[in-house]
């Protein structure tokens, strides 16, 4: 979920010469979308629109028209368009930790704030600048990314990198999307993203209810319970390197340890896929050579979740007030809000 592109053009009158070169390319990425994009009535028109692109356009504005009459989501030109990239995933995010930190590395940068992430619409680009952190020390993930919001800046469209998902998780993505729309607190990405990921939750429990069959419905509680079990075995490994760093051990000893722990994620991710039946879909995710940024990237999107449907509960399981109330927690000052939060959380 990039945010970076609403500060690109103000960074670059700001003159931001160090990094001219990252500025471009975010800005010939996102005017790339911007070409390809098609508004989903003149799609829908055409006569030689694939069959099934068409029913799965119908489907997404079904699941869009849904999120602002039900959810209380924003109702504006936000996917209502359509643009095909030719390729798997919009950006390519790098995150970077310290090799012994399990706290994400921030960039800053005008309007925008500080994030735990970078963003790059070229996988290549992405990954040749996390050689470059990894040259300098930094443990580094690149990840990419079905979509991002410009939190309403501009009406971000329907892509080919995420039109295909099962209608479960197509309404999950445009409700954690459209979310960030609602509220977004610069130079604070676990707010954010575990706001969106709680009303995401809520609204694709909702849809299902009322348009899913139950299939649908034990299918997306079943991969609630893999996402809870993955979050779970990344939080403990999180939570022990954590205590690890913070010791007094030699940097030879951390480094085994370290080894030790990630050794004991893959284990314990083996047995706890025999558990689900032998479900993959985070496979790919162990098998890269994982380090502290791989941990980041997951508790970025988490952290605070439990606080968020804390404040959703309090409010009766009302999504516009639950709105209201986070934009309350959003103007506190950091401190103010962390504390308020912490105090959500232990309930």
């Amino acid at each position: 979920m990039n945010r970076l592109f609403i500060s690109v053009l103000a960074a670059l009158l700001l003159g931001g010469c160090g990094n001219l070169g990252y500025y471009l390319q975010s800005v010939q990425g996102q005017l790339g979308i911007w070409q390809r994009e098609v508004p989903v009535e003149r799609l829908l028109e055409d006569p030689a629109l694939d069959p099934q692109l068409k029913a799965q356009v119908e489907r997404a504005l079904r699941i869009r028209d849904y999120a602002s009459r039900e959810l209380g989501l924003p109702d504006n030109r936000s996917y209502r368009s359509y643009a095909d990239l030719a390729r798997p995933f919009v950006v390519w995010n790098v995150f970077a930790a310290g090799e012994f930190s399990v706290e994400p590395k921030q960039w800053c940068f005008p309007f925008a704030g500080c994030v735990n992430y970078k963003g790059y619409f070229s996988e290549e680009e992405a990954r040749r600048h996390a050689r470059q952190l990894a040259a300098e020390g930094h443990d580094v993930y690149v990840g990419g990314v079905p979509a991002y919001s410009t939190i309403g800046w501009f009406a971000d469209p329907l892509l080919n990198t995420f039109i295909r998902y099962p209608e479960p998780e197509l309404a999950r993505l445009l409700f954690h999307e459209l979310a960030h729309q609602v509220v977004y607190v610069k130079d604070d990405t676990v707010f954010n993203e575990s706001f969106a990921t709680v009303v995401e939750r809520a609204g694709v429990a909702r849809w299902l209810a009322d348009h899913g069959s139950a299939a649908d419905r034990e299918r997306f509680a079943q991969l609630q319970r893999f996402r809870a079990d993955f979050r779970r075995l990344v939080t403990d490994a999180r939570a022990a390197l954590a205590k690890l760093y913070a010791g007094d051990d030699s940097i030879e000893e951390k480094r085994r340890r370290k080894a030790e722990v990630f050794d004991g994620l893959r284990a314990a991710y083996a047995a706890q896929r025999m558990e689900w039946g032998g479900f993959a879909g985070y496979d790919r995710w162990f098998a890269q050579p994982l380090g502290n940024a791989h941990l980041a990237s997951v508790g970025i999107y988490t952290q605070l979740v439990p606080a968020f449907e804390a404040l959703l509960a309090q409010q009766g399981g009302d999504l516009p007030r639950f709105y209201a109330a986070v934009r309350e927690l959003a103007a506190l000052p950091a401190e103010a809000r962390k504390a308020r939060l912490a105090a959500l959380a232990a309930r």
